[in-house]
């Protein structure tokens, strides 16, 4: 069985994993082909295989000729092509291909591509509520749920899904104030000299889209972007009941312990998007074994590995559908990294890791993170995520769909190399001037906010958290600044 699966997947030009299914056709023309069609165009693609049956895992040509086959592509072109069968012809020519079996008799394969969003769902018999889906068992009728999503997701280039405008939401009751200061923080550090940081909160939440008017209805208000990015956990809760955000290390051998640390909304901290990502982006740094490079004679702080993170992360966020039952998870294991969302790929897994395609659910939020400079705006940040794997020699990420009645999520693993990376340190004339410029940025920041933390800090400059520490004890010893307090409860002080 296996060899003759690699083989059709071999001659449609699909890698292994990708599904395949057997149909006889004796009788005329399987009725079923359609059900297969519209559940792999809902999903994630596969292909169909006329002319051979598998049973027991053997197969078993029924002995075409070409004449029967040439009958059959008529068949299927004349349907393909009538709406009152199929809902959309999703098939070019080079899609259906002819081939003999080893007995002589022929077979006609059909390569199923995944149907674009905006052509979502795929029905048969000119009735949206024949739309089916794949799981492992076969093909499955949708359930209106599954539809109602499918139609939603088709209307996001026109109504993007975060751009909602929540009614009775305001500034100072539902916006959690510290956030804001950070991320205001974290994009004046960034472009010191732009006109928007000389505007007031309100002003400033506009120019993002965390407020804004729809021209069409006339209505105006915060987007559900700005609430999920900014709000306090009941404003969050109201605007997405199902909201959740959970990070969790399992680090721990034994089976018993659950997780070693977790971060969720549990009450002691305000989980919107941005707290929930310069906690967790935190954590994570820790998790790769590559510290710094070298770059010629110069020390870099942050190498692509941490950028892979970073986009990871972002990508989690940016690509959730907010409004399915589940939540988004991270996790951390001693050898590898996962990351999952509710909701489905915009675009194939193919286009996915070739990079340069963007398609996103969340246009708001992902303006939200370029502003600081994070979230890749031209592509998919695949070829960013891969970059920084490829370059220590770790395993290719891994992405998958699951399709369910509830819920769909997109996982992705990223393997860790067993091995740490040897931590040199060279130093050299422009390894002390980037660590120059550095301190210069902290004591600014120290000066904008007292309370500043090295994790802030981290993010703000975007290199790691040992460099922040090393530049804070030089600043300490050169007698620029000293700590005033507690490590935890206290501030910061620029004597010079």
């Amino acid at each position: 069985m296996k060899d003759f699966r690699t083989y059709i997947l071999g001659l449609c030009g699909k890698k292994e994993g990708y599904e395949v299914e057997f149909k006889g056709a004796k009788g005329g023309f399987p009725g079923s082909f359609w059900d297969t069609y519209s559940a792999f165009a809902n999903t994630a693609g596969g292909i169909i295989v006329l002319g051979i049956i598998e049973k027991n895992h053997r197969f078993k040509p029924d002995g075409f000729d070409e004449e029967t086959i040439n009958k059959y592509k008529k068949t299927f072109w004349d349907s393909a092509h009538n709406p009152q069968k199929v809902s959309v012809c999703l098939l070019k020519e080079e899609d259906v291909i002819v081939d003999r079996y080893t007995d002589g008799s022929f077979i006609l394969i059909f390569k199923i591509p995944r149907a674009p969003f905006d052509s979502k769902p795929v029905y048969i018999d000119g009735n949206p509520k024949n739309a089916y889906r794949r799981n492992h068992e076969g093909d499955y009728i949708c359930t209106q749920a599954e539809i109602s999503r499918m139609y939603a997701e088709a209307d996001l280039l026109v109504h993007p899904l975060d751009s909602t405008i929540l009614k009775n939401y305001h500034l100072e009751k539902d916006f959690d104030q510290p956030t804001i200061n950070q991320y205001r923080q974290l994009f004046k550090l960034r472009q010191p000299r732009h006109a928007w940081n000389a505007l007031d909160d309100m002003e400033f939440l506009r120019k993002i889209e965390a407020w804004r008017e729809d021209r069409e209805t006339g209505e105006s208000g915060f987007t559900l972007a700005g609430v999920l990015m900014f709000g306090t956990e009941e404003a969050i809760h109201d605007a997405a009941p199902n909201y959740f955000v959970d990070y969790r290390e399992k680090m721990s051998p034994d089976p018993r312990v659950r997780y070693t640390d977790r971060l969720y909304p549990d009450g002691t901290w305000v989980p919107n998007l941005f707290q929930f990502y310069t906690r967790v982006l935190e954590k994570l740094y820790h998790a790769i074994p590559v510290k710094f490079k070298l770059e010629g004679d110069g020390r870099v702080d942050e190498t692509p590995a941490h950028e892979s993170l970073r986009e990871a992360v972002c990508n989690s966020l940016i690509h959730c559908q907010w409004r399915m039952l589940e939540g988004v998870v991270i996790e951390r294991y001693p050898d590898h990294l996962y990351f999952s969302n509710p909701g489905t790929m915009l675009i194939t897994v193919e286009e996915f890791f070739e990079g340069g395609h963007s398609i996103c659910r969340n246009r708001i939020l992902q303006k939200m993170f370029i502003v600081f400079g994070r979230g890749e705006r031209l592509g998919s940040g695949a070829d960013i995520i891969s970059q920084g794997w490829k370059e220590n020699n770790w395993p290719e990420p891994e992405i998958k769909e699951h399709f369910g009645p509830n819920t769909d999520r997109v996982e992705l693993t990223l393997r860790l190399s067993s091995v740490s990376a040897p931590i040199t340190e060279q130093g050299s004339e422009s390894s002390v001037k980037s660590s120059v410029k550095s301190s210069v940025k902290i004591v600014q920041a120290m000066r904008e906010n007292a309370h500043i933390t090295a994790a802030e800090l981290t993010l703000m400059l975007g290199i790691s958290e040992r460099a922040i520490y090393k530049n804070i004890a030089k600043l300490r010893d050169a007698g620029i600044i000293r700590r005033k307090g507690s490590d935890i409860a206290g501030e910061w002080e620029v004597l010079k």
